[in-house]
């Protein structure tokens, strides 16, 4: 009865062992804002290898068949740290994200040279050891700690069924579209063109221009009308083509590993370069991630062959699905807001309906 009482409801974490992960992703988060978005999140890419590769060879010594129990990513060093309070993204990703919006409006400049987007998507940028940034980190990670435990809480604890999408992904996007508003951007952004789709203004290297017929207000002179998440990886058939291969190239690591996370993780690390300016590194984790969950559904009914041709699949798809809500919610306003994030919570969301209707033999990694 004394257990029971100490019980957080929904979360079914112990006040205690709840009161451990707040405090530590207060921190978690304004870690995040001091290296800044995409370096907390290279970082989440060396954890999860260095704690799927321990896994891996736990399993050869060990004989044990990969295993991940309801309701959590992985265990050990993955889960408590890779995806937990300290490198998580939906902890140090998400408090680097909404610090860079917060400086965007707050700390113009700051900008540095050579940025050509609105500094609030800046997630390349350190913030170092600026007390207010540093508390807007702490305050959105501890928002996406919220919501990660609370929403797997809610489908584990109380409904007794598996989770219907990845919420630590699902929060990764929340929080960056609850920072929009909170400092004063607008929540989608009006498109130029011919709508949301429309990526020939960046082609056409076309100015933003003001909404009611007056001034550019001067965060945007002389910043582009449409600003695609990654110019060179934004249209539709070299999205498809990267999205095949890296959706096989995720899940014969699976298949051969049993790791689900392994190929997400080179995916992440692969991003030091992306941040270090070598130019058209591309961005795969959601395609890895992805192709991995296309192996794990099809390997055990229709053998390693067809498994890593519909990893393949599963990879073009997320690849197209972050191509898609690019479109419609980063290209248009001035913040960052996650796509890869975005096409894992749809892509999952989809294996868990499937599932759950009995088309699909499992969810995956949910």
């Amino acid at each position: 009865m004394y257990d029971i009482l100490l019980q957080i409801p929904v979360i079914g974490m112990p006040v205690e062992d709840f009161a451990l992960l707040l405090i530590t992703a207060l921190a978690g988060g304004a870690f995040g804002a001091a290296l800044g978005a995409l370096p907390a999140f290279i970082f989440t890419g060396f954890v999860v290898f260095l704690g799927e590769g321990v896994a891996i060879l736990q399993r050869e010594l060990t004989g044990q068949v990969e295993a991940v129990p309801a309701g959590e990513l992985a265990v050990g060093i993955t889960g408590v740290i890779g995806f937990g309070a300290i490198t998580g993204p939906h902890i140090a990703f998400a408090g680097g994200v909404a610090a860079s919006a917060y400086a965007g409006k707050k700390y113009p400049e700051m900008e540095p040279d050579g940025w050509d987007y609105h500094f609030g998507k800046n997630i390349l940028y350190a913030f170092g050891t600026k007390p207010d940034i540093l508390a807007v980190g702490a305050i959105f990670g501890t928002i996406g700690m919220l919501i990660t435990q609370v929403g797997n809480g809610i489908f584990i604890n109380v409904l007794g069924m598996t989770p219907p999408t990845d919420f630590i992904a699902f929060s990764v996007f929340a929080t960056a579209f609850l920072a929009r508003p909170a400092f004063g951007y607008p929540l989608v952004g009006k498109p130029n063109g011919s709508g949301f789709l429309d990526m020939s203004p960046f082609e056409r290297e076309e100015p933003r221009t003001a909404t009611d017929g007056g001034e550019v207000p001067l965060e945007h002179k002389g910043r582009l009308a449409t600003e695609p998440w990654l110019p060179h990886q934004y249209k539709w058939s070299g999205v498809t083509a990267i999205g095949l291969i890296g959706g096989i190239l995720g899940g014969y690591i699976y298949i051969q590993t049993g790791s689900i996370f392994l190929g997400y993780a080179i995916s992440a690390i692969s991003l030091l370069f992306l941040n270090l300016g070598v130019e058209k590194i591309p961005v795969t984790h959601h395609i890895t991630l992805i192709g991995a969950v296309g192996a794990v559904v099809f390997l055990p009914v229709a053998g390693s062959v067809v498994a890593l041709i519909a990893a393949g699949v599963f990879g073009a798809v997320s690849g197209l699905l972050g191509e898609l809500t690019q479109r419609l919610f980063y290209s248009h306003s001035g913040t960052h807001v996650d796509p890869p994030a975005m096409a894992i919570a749809i892509a999952m969301f989809v294996v868990a309906v499937l599932s759950i209707a009995g088309i699909l033999p499992n969810a995956g990694y949910l």
